[in-house]
């Protein structure tokens, strides 16, 4: 169960997100039209148009000491499981940023609370890029075909309940990880899943050093 610092933590997050894209809103002369303040208290943020996706995103394999791997199930493709994944949402933001913002607003889990310290999350250094499937380049600016993914994992101490965002995601599962990966839609997803032993592996034998960040 998350403490009331970690919800006071992602309701912040949230807030955040949305008064960004107000100003992005502002600053491009967009006036919504009236409709969309049918809502009694507010606009929804999602009857808005949102500025294009950054080709820039993060791919965070969420798992237990014992190697269950939490999965998440895509709300706009039923049957798609995956890790966390998201953009950045600007620019200079950095990619550790990107990654504890991801995770707190598709999971619930705050990365840096009580629960799960800021050293459970591992930056891999590591990145591949793709081809972005015909189905979502809408969401992006006109031309931009390919996106750089960036790879991190977060270790939590138990399999904790999650708190989906249910526009994006619509179910989760904790699974062991070669069972996790074998469930993912995209390769890359579940290559990642399956590099996870290796890589906590190299992490314990480099030692408690610093990593550095992106």
């Amino acid at each position: 169960m998350l403490s009331e610092n970690d919800s006071r933590s992602i309701r912040k997050r949230r807030l955040m997100r949305l008064f960004r894209f107000l100003r992005y809103s502002r600053s491009n002369c967009f006036r919504p039209s009236s409709d969309m303040y049918r809502a009694s208290v507010a606009p929804s943020f999602y009857a808005m148009p949102k500025p294009p996706k950054i080709p820039q995103s993060v791919l965070v394999v969420i798992h237990t000491p014992a190697l269950d791997v939490l999965l998440i199930e895509r709300a706009d493709h039923p049957g798609f499981w995956q890790s966390v994944t998201g953009s950045k949402d600007q620019l200079e933001e950095p990619l550790v940023e990107t990654a504890v913002r991801e995770v707190a607003e598709e999971t619930g889990i705050v990365v840096g609370g009580a629960v799960v310290p800021q050293s459970a999350l591992f930056d891999w250094q590591y990145s591949i890029e793709y081809e972005i499937y015909p189905e979502f380049r809408y969401r992006y600016a006109e031309g931009v075909i390919h996106n750089t993914e960036h790879w991190f994992s977060v270790q939590v101490p138990e399999q904790l309940e999650v708190t989906l965002a249910p526009r994006e995601h619509t179910a989760f599962l904790w699974l062991p990880y070669e069972e996790a990966a074998s469930r993912c839609f995209s390769s890359s997803n579940a290559d990642a899943i399956l590099q996870l032993p290796r890589r906590l592996g190299a992490r314990r034998a480099a030692g408690p050093a610093a990593e550095p960040r992106r």
